[in-house]
């Protein structure tokens, strides 16, 4: 079946505005016992992924994990290596951010075992860059993606982003120009979203944010759906486009009911019908763990419902869709027998298509995926 491992790392240099992330800037004294809390916590781990079974995929993420000392972050790749049963052609990826890295870490990353490099670069527009709150110029993005190359990274993930305040189609046209001349493997594009409590939300609420009006923003989509594929970049997931076998593993695990175990603060896990997370606050987070104390909450034993809905709209993310048989086997039913209505509905709108195997969102569906999302929740 296949197990995700995934590692939290709550630290950057600074807040991106857009940023709604359990992250924090400012907090470089808690880095290293925040290390040490997480190499106890996998330790304490360790007899349930030895039960689990070797782990296919591991993900650092953050937070910006790179925004770690050096010593701090090889540290604990290497508590994880020794102490975790991970399979040998195991995809190790970690995020990097542009600005927090240079050619010794990099290196270093390499010689941990780190095999996929997941880029923050979000724009190649110094400009927009500044009005979204990231550290880095697109000068430092370049030289970082040719350092990581000349280090040795052969699966190398960018990061870019659509309908940020000032971006016009021209200013995503030179970025994704400017990320198809540095040839990584795969590329994520994501469409902003403001969400509450991060900065964006306060300016919108002021009225002081401003956003590329609607029509931009979908021509912004339609160039990056039509100018990726002609490239070579197949999109095998709503926001996500690889060169033929650089799909992302350990995503695509999220995406088909893949069990994953998260470490860290505020790491979720999954384990089939129950889910639960760590604490969030990093500091609650350290004193639980070096005291013995509870650090585990918000634990949810999954109903057959909730597990349909999830297993449904997750799987509907990717191109392929929802395997029939997949559901079948899972559910101990026939996907039509429970979403019949929904389907033919979705269909009828011409935002679904169905194979023998297969339903999946069209290229209309798939610009309108929400709607699609929706019809298969209870």
């Amino acid at each position: 079946m296949g197990l995700g491992i995934y590692i939290h790392i709550p630290f950057c240099r600074k807040k991106c505005y857009y940023c709604d992330f359990p992250s924090f800037a400012g907090y470089e004294t808690l880095m290293e016992p925040y290390g040490t809390a997480l190499s106890m916590e996998i330790e304490e781990k360790s007899l349930l992924l030895e039960q689990l079974g070797p782990a296919d995929t591991v993900y650092i993420g953050g937070g910006t994990p790179t925004a770690l000392p050096l010593g701090v972050l090889a540290r604990l790749i290497g508590k994880l290596r020794r102490t975790v049963p991970i399979k040998s052609d195991a995809e190790i990826t970690i995020e990097a951010n542009p600005g927090t890295v240079d050619e010794e870490y990099l290196h270093a990353l390499l010689e941990c075992g780190v095999n996929r490099l997941s880029m923050g670069v979000q724009s190649f527009n110094d400009t927009i860059l500044r009005a979204i709150g990231r550290i880095h110029t697109a000068e430092q993005a370049v030289r970082a993606v040719e350092m990581a190359k000349s280090a040795g990274f052969k699966n190398l993930s960018l990061d870019l982003m659509y309908g940020l305040p000032g971006q016009g189609l021209e200013d995503l046209k030179t970025s994704v120009e400017t990320a198809m001349e540095l040839a990584p493997q795969h590329i994520s594009i994501y469409g902003l979203q403001v969400e509450d409590g991060t900065l964006f939300a306060r300016q919108q609420e002021k009225g002081e944010l401003r956003l590329p009006v609607d029509d931009i923003v979908e021509a912004m989509y339609d160039y990056m759906t039509e100018y990726l594929p002609d490239r070579g970049y197949v999109r095998y997931e709503i926001s996500n486009f690889a060169l033929p076998g650089y799909e992302s593993r350990h995503n695509m695990g999220y995406w088909t009911d893949v069990p994953y175990l998260g470490m860290g603060a505020a790491a979720h896990s999954y384990m089939g019908d129950s889910r639960w997370n760590n604490v969030s606050s990093v500091e609650k987070y350290i004193k639980s763990v070096e005291t013995g104390l509870p650090y585990r909450e918000n634990e949810e034993l999954l109903d057959r419902e909730t597990e349909m809905e999830e297993f449904c709209f997750l799987a509907l993310r990717m191109s392929a869709g929802i395997d029939k048989r997949a559901f079948q086997r899972k559910f101990d039913c026939p996907i039509g027998s429970v979403y019949n209505e929904a389907i033919e509905k979705m269909k009828a709108r011409k935002l679904l298509e169905e194979t023998e195997d297969h339903i999946r969102l069209t290229s209309l569906g798939m610009k309108f995926g929400n709607v699609v999302f929706r019809e298969f929740v209870f």
